[in-house]
This record gives structure tokens, C-alpha cells and sequence, in this order.
């Protein structure tokens, strides 16, 4: 029975987009001896029984005493290997999400991890865990920014002990920053009333919200079909026209707040790089900004910023004129529009928490260069 509660309250938050996007997120349900954890690739909109991965938590623990690599490559690959293996018998391909490990380890049967633009606008600011402390007070743990996985899962269960140590309770709520969240009850509905009032303590300090009016978003699936928008000109069109033949496909946004943000370089410096790594994974840790006004001239930067980062930019920024993708597919242009303007959501809310701060170099190379997230991009798009 719970099995199925856990998908209710997947498909609730998977549906919402205020808490999660594309296949971000996941959640879980636990036994003494079973962890039934989202598979990853899977979305949370569409959660059924067979969503999720029976693990062994008796393997489970094992792998968190374990001594693995230094090397992160050897670490996450070995990693990967005792985590499959820690399946129990019948689950076939299905992979477990990446935080298998931190779902078993936070005590409540329920465990559900979001990215809600409007806590990371706390969590990915310079002031989170202050206004955190603030807002929430001994009711949370905050996290560092840290690699996500197992490096992620053993710095949260030694803060874990530590609060329990300090207060002789479990710690429900866990903000890591750059990152998200995690909630854990002993009920689906001990899980919204955590959701619901920390979605309401934040939203209460933001003194600032995007201003999305006049919003345009074409996808070049569209660009020769009627429905196509009116406002999108010419050169917008021969734009996405050239990124589909390079890349494969395009899409096209603009809005009040994003023609604010594309005025100048200085201006577009709030969402020049990942807040999380889901952005990464899905629009790029490299957005181009350009002040190119030519269709060719525009391209060829694009290339040149391909050639000095040694990826495809996803995000292409034209001075005065708007946002593009660039992507294999229009399913994945259209998720790297997504997840663009949950960037630009997140910048703003930061600025009722000092700032915005976003991923450090060091973790987006991790990221960009992670085995588990390439799977999961792929199984999403």
C-alpha cells in the first residue's frame, strides 16, 4: 500500500512545476529492510508501482562503510557497480537514483527530494544558510555546496548524528545548498506540511518575483507552421534555422525579465552560469552572451565558445533580442528553455538573500564530466 502512496505523492510534486522540472527530483519509501527508490531516468509526473527500485538496505549500509578511490572517476564508477548490486533480485535494467544512498539513510519511511525555484533562491544565495537559520531555525540541517552521490550522502549522515547528538531528534528537513532539498515523515501528508511551510516561510522574505509578461517561446518544430509566433522575426528565425542544421534543433524565449537580463553583459551576469546541477544537465553550465547583431556573426561566436569550452553551448543570449537553445532534439531545447528560466526565477529570488552565488567550478567540472548525469540527460530527453 505504501508503494502506491509513494507514487501519489510523486505524480503530486512531479506534476507541479513550481517544485520540480523535467526528471529532476525523486522520492522513496522504506521498510527495515527495503528501499523502494525512484529509478533514475524515470519521471516523477508519471510515477506508477514500477517506478522504483527495490534496494537491499542491509548492501546499502555496506557501501557507506566502505573505503573507495580517491580518484573520483574510480570512485564513482565503484560506487555504481555495489549500488546496482545492491538490488534485489527481479529489478531487471532499472538504475537507482544517484541518492539512493541518502534516502536509506534519513530515518523516516518518506523521503522526498525537490528543487523548488523558490527554495533554491534560497539555497543557491550568498546569504542561504543565515536567512535559512533565520527562517527555519534548529528545524533544519544546512549542507555545503558538495559533490552530489556518495561524497553528498556521507557528509549528510555525519551532520545527521551530529544533530541528533545536539537536539535527540532526527533532523525532517535538509537544504544543501546549490542543489535543493530533502523532506522526510513518517506520512505523504507529513511531507506536504513540510513542503507547504517552507514553500510559504520563503515565499513571505521575496521581495522581488520575474517579471514574465509579454513571454514568447517557439520551438523549430514550429518555425514553419502557422502557429508560429507573429513576434518572432525574421533574424530570430534565421537563427534557429542555423542552430537546427549545426545542432539538430532550437527554440527561441523572451519576456520582460529576460530582455532586462540580455541588455548587456553586466546585466546577464545573474544567470551566466548553473545554480544546480540539474541546470547543468539540462541547459548547459556555459550560456553565450553575445552582442553580435548578425545572424553569421552570432553563429560564429557560438562556435568559437564551443571550441574555448569544449561543449556546445545549450544557451545562446543575443543582446536585445532573446534566448535561444540549441540541442539534438526539440525535446531537449525546449527542457534547456525550461530549466533556462528556472535560472532566471532562481536570480531573482535570490535577491531577497544577498545575492545570488552560484555552483563553483570545481563541482560544475564534476558534473559536466559524471557518468550518472550524462544516463540520466539521456534517459530524458
Amino acid at each position: 500500500m505504501s508503494i502506491e502512496v509513494l507514487a501519489e505523492i510523486s505524480r503530486y510534486y512531479g506534476n507541479n512545476p513550481e517544485y520540480i522540472l523535467a526528471g529532476g527530483g525523486n522520492t522513496s519509501w522504506k521498510d527495515e529492510d527495503t528501499l523502494f527508490v525512484k529509478a533514475s531516468g524515470n519521471s516523477l509526473a508519471q510515477a506508477s508501482s514500477d517506478s522504483f527500485v527495490k534496494m537491499d538496505r542491509r548492501a546499502l549500509s555496506v557501501i557507506m562503510e566502505k573505503k573507495y578511490p580517491e580518484s573520483s572517476e574510480q570512485r564513482e564508477s565503484a560506487v555504481l557497480a555495489d549500488m546496482m548490486s545492491a538490488r534485489k533480485e527481479g529489478e531487471g535494467l532499472k538504475r537507482p537514483s544517484v541518492e539512493a544512498l541518502l534516502h536509506d539513510i534519513i530515518p523516516f519511511p518518506f523521503v522526498v527530494h525537490l528543487h523548488p525555484a523558490l527554495i533554491n533562491g534560497l539555497t543557491c544565495s550568498r546569504d542561504g544558510k543565515k536567512n535559512a537559520e533565520e527562517l527555519f531555525g534548529e528545524g533544519m540541517i544546512w549542507i555545503p555546496s558538495v559533490n552530489p552521490g556518495y561524497i553528498l550522502s556521507g557528509l549528510v549522515k555525519n551532520e545527521m548524528a551530529s544533530y541528533y547528538k545536539k537536539h535527540k531528534k532526527d533532523a525532517s528537513v535538509i537544504l544543501l545548498q546549490n542543489h535543493g532539498v530533502f523532506a522526510g515523515a513518517h506520512s505523504a501528508d507529513g511531507i506536504k506540511k513540510l513542503y507547504n511551510e517552507m514553500m510559504l516561510k520563503i515565499g513571505e522574505k521575496i521581495k522581488r518575483k520575474p517579471d514574465f509578461c509579454n513571454e514568447q517561446i517557439t520551438a523549430s518544430g514550429d518555425i514553419n507552421k502557422n502557429s508560429l509566433h507573429p513576434g518572432l522575426h525574421e533574424k530570430k528565425k534565421e537563427i534557429m534555422e542555423l542552430l537546427t542544421q549545426i545542432v539538430g534543433a532550437s527554440a527561441f524565449m523572451t519576456s520582460n525579465e529576460i530582455s532586462n537580463l540580455i541588455k548587456n553583459k553586466t546585466a546577464f551576469l545573474p544567470v551566466s552560469s548553473a545554480f544546480t546541477p540539474d541546470h547543468i544537465v539540462y541547459s548547459g553550465s556555459d550560456p553565450l552572451f553575445t552582442e553580435a547583431q548578425t545572424v553569421q556573426k552570432i553563429i560564429q561566436e557560438w562556435e568559437n565558445h564551443t571550441q574555448k569550452t569544449g561543449r556546445k553551448a545549450k544557451i545562446i543570449a543575443v543582446k536585445e533580442i532573446g534566448i535561444f537553445s540549441a540541442a539534438a532534439t526539440v525535446k531537449a531545447a525546449e527542457l534547456a528553455l525550461l530549466l533556462f528560466k528556472d535560472t532566471v526565477k532562481i536570480a531573482a529570488f535570490t535577491e531577497s538573500f544577498g545575492g545570488y552565488l552560484f555552483m563553483t567550478q570545481d563541482k560544475i567540472d564534476f558534473i559536466n564530466n559524471w557518468e550518472v548525469e550524462r544516463f540520466r540527460s539521456a534517459a530524458s530527453t
